[in-house]
């Protein structure tokens, strides 16, 4: 993990904002427990390169004013049409205290279930949790092969090591498997109902 150069800014217009971006800095805040918010930028290739490393809900290293840190990326703002990132909120992390984020679910063995003419529903594709700043993983992987036809998966069957707590209400669906030809032709019906 690198440690990110964050620039201190003063200008808070709109038009700064623009510009800056066309010069390829991203303008962002830091705020946190005890720190007063914090106005600053930082260069779009750096910033997508330690995204793509941590992931987008994870911790990072920063340095401002030569002073080191660490913060949790809280929110990325991008482009709709570019996807570039247009703005970071930055939540700056005090010692080792627990810290609350969302980490990305990821759905393993789907080609299982297409092969077996059925389609998985994801109803979530990120869960809350809550543990140590050291402890927080990238993703969550969560195997589908196991479930067959009308299986629901739920937060509950996520598994997660002890150090980490789901916040999200853990009786909530994550996915389900559903028959594709079943699922089209209700689609069709409801199709013809409407015409």
């Amino acid at each position: 993990m690198n440690n990110l150069n964050l620039v201190k800014r003063e200008n808070k217009t709109s038009h700064w904002a623009k510009k800056e971006r066309r010069a390829g800095k991203v303008p962002g805040v830091l705020y946190g427990k005890g720190v007063s918010n914090l106005l600053f930028e930082i260069g779009e290739l750096e910033l997508s390169r330690e995204i793509s490393s941590t992931g987008e809900h994870g911790i990072i290293n920063y340095s401002i004013e030569g002073e080191g840190h660490k913060a949790l990326l809280r929110e990325i703002q991008r482009d709709p049409v570019t996807h570039k990132i247009i703005h970071v909120d930055l939540e700056e992390i005090a010692g080792n205290d627990t810290i609350q984020s969302e980490v990305p679910i990821q759905f393993v063995g789907e080609e299982w279930i297409s092969k077996r003419g059925a389609i998985l529903q994801k109803e979530q594709e990120l869960v809350r949790v809550s543990c140590k700043p050291d402890e927080l993983p990238k993703s969550i992987k969560f195997d589908v092969s196991k479930g067959g036809l009308g299986s629901v998966f739920r937060y509950s069957d996520l598994e997660v090591g002890e150090e980490i707590s789901i916040l999200d209400d853990i009786k909530g669906v994550i996915a389900s498997i559903s028959n594709e030809k079943k699922l089209t032709s209700e689609l069709g019906e409801e199709e013809k109902a409407d015409n």
